[in-house]
């Protein structure tokens, strides 16, 4: 039997934030035994911080701009920003698009409590939508086994 590439999910946000990576240590932690999971934009701190605190471990995830997926096949393309949603190409063998939108925890102003908590509010939206694609697709999955 022939062995299959996992499908491409790919995860963008642009601007210096940190959605895209919070949700595709969320979806790895979830699929990523059926699902290749990648995402661009920037790594924040407080997102390493805040998934830590789940037990998910994004800290070697690296800055990537979208165009450096343009000559992969990307099966999915899921937008967690605005911005993102309007400058997304088109990528080879793409099959899916969602935009899921979340805000920008990066961008709150307050104390350090009121900032943390923007991050773990946005975590645990992040979270629960990821988390049941997730699992949506490992369902699927097996049931085409």
């Amino acid at each position: 039997m022939e062995t299959q590439a996992k499908p491409t999910i790919l995860i963008l946000c642009t601007g210096n934030s940190c959605r895209s990576h919070m949700a595709e240590g969320i979806l790895r932690d979830v699929a990523g035994d059926l699902l290749d999971v990648q995402s661009a934009g920037s790594v924040h701190p407080l997102a390493i911080r805040a998934l830590a605190d789940i037990g998910i471990d994004i800290s070697a995830n690296t800055s990537k701009h979208m165009n450096e997926f343009l000559e992969r096949d990307i099966e999915t393309v899921i937008t967690v920003c605005d911005n993102a949603d309007h400058a997304c190409p088109t990528y080879q063998g793409q099959a899916n698009r969602h935009h899921w939108p979340f805000p920008d925890p990066a961008k709150v102003k307050g104390s350090e409590a009121e900032i943390w908590n923007a991050f773990e509010q946005v975590r645990d939206d992040i979270r629960r939508v990821f988390t049941d694609y997730g699992q949506a697709r490992m369902k699927a999955g097996q049931a085409l086994r």
